[in-house]
């Protein structure tokens, strides 16, 4: 899933490449990814692209007479931009992975496409973006967020700091990779409580959030958008890296799966070596 990082890095790159270019089209082909109607999408036919912003890991490209093309590009989302389209024939409905595709008047433009079986990604056609109901529950940006802010807004929401740090309510923009990332550099379990983390502890995460996704982030600006996965995997020590050694302390990356979704840690640097249990493993054992 794009997150804080990919996205400000995607803005930057349609800042550089797309700015200043007239809208020839906006052509819709997955019709459950937009999700509002008025205005329709003929309306961006003619309109210049004049900004690309972040919200969270939201997406807005702001074209001319404050109209938003705001998009959040979900799990398997992800934006191609192409210096040229193949053919000038509208996208067939339903048609391959390209949810949306926007044409610019030098023959450039982008793609919003989707992996995968299950469709989440959204597109909204807005005035205003702070209408579209993911953006208006944001809670402050990660990277914004001073250290008394970061410490009250975690103390807000008790449960395990992996969800709270991710809840989008608390905190913008921080989503499972670079949670686990945060984590393991500030020495914290996944599980431990937000209730019960020391003024210190708040303290070393929130140093260790600017940090990672800081770092994240200035790796990832001015990556065109086809590098940007690469540039992420390359950055993780411990996200997707289940069972190889920890580049601190050597010891092995472990995971805990859930239904949907899984979580990375290193045993030696967050929970004084001791595994967590494997919720999903202790099932099948029973």
């Amino acid at each position: 899933m794009p997150e804080l990082p990919e996205v400000e890095a995607l803005a930057g790159y349609l800042r550089q490449r797309a700015v200043g270019r007239r809208v020839d089209r906006l052509e819709v082909a997955a019709i459950s990814a937009l999700k509002t109607y008025d205005p329709p999408p003929g309306a961006v036919a003619g309109k210049t692209v004049c900004d690309a912003r972040r919200h969270g890991k939201f997406l807005d490209v702001l074209l001319d007479d404050d109209l938003h093309l705001v998009v959040h590009l979900a799990r398997a989302g992800w934006l191609h931009y192409r210096e040229g389209f193949p053919s000038a024939a509208p996208l067939r409905p339903g048609k391959g992975p390209v949810a949306l595709r926007v044409r610019l008047d030098d023959g450039s433009g982008f793609d919003l496409t989707e992996a995968g079986t299950q469709k989440s990604l959204a597109a909204y056609l807005v005035a205003d973006p702070a209408t579209v109901p993911g953006v208006a529950r944001l809670g402050p940006d990660a990277l914004a967020v001073d250290q008394a802010g970061f410490a009250e807004r975690l103390r807000s929401r008790r449960g395990q700091v992996k969800g709270v740090l991710t809840d989008q309510q608390v905190l913008a923009g921080v989503g499972n990779a670079y949670s686990d990332e945060i984590l393991h550099a500030a020495k914290l379990s996944p599980f431990a409580l937000t209730d019960r983390l020391t003024d210190e502890q708040l303290a070393t995460l929130h140093a260790a959030t600017r940090r990672v996704l800081g770092d994240a982030v200035e790796r990832s600006l001015g990556q065109r958008a086809a590098e940007l996965k690469a540039e992420k995997r390359s950055g993780l020590r411990v996200h997707a890296r289940t069972g190889l050694p920890c580049p601190v302390c050597g010891d092995t990356v472990r995971e805990v799966s859930f239904s949907d979704s899984s979580l990375q840690y290193c045993p030696g640097c967050q929970t004084g070596g001791k595994p967590l249990a494997d919720r999903r493993l202790s099932k099948l054992v029973r």
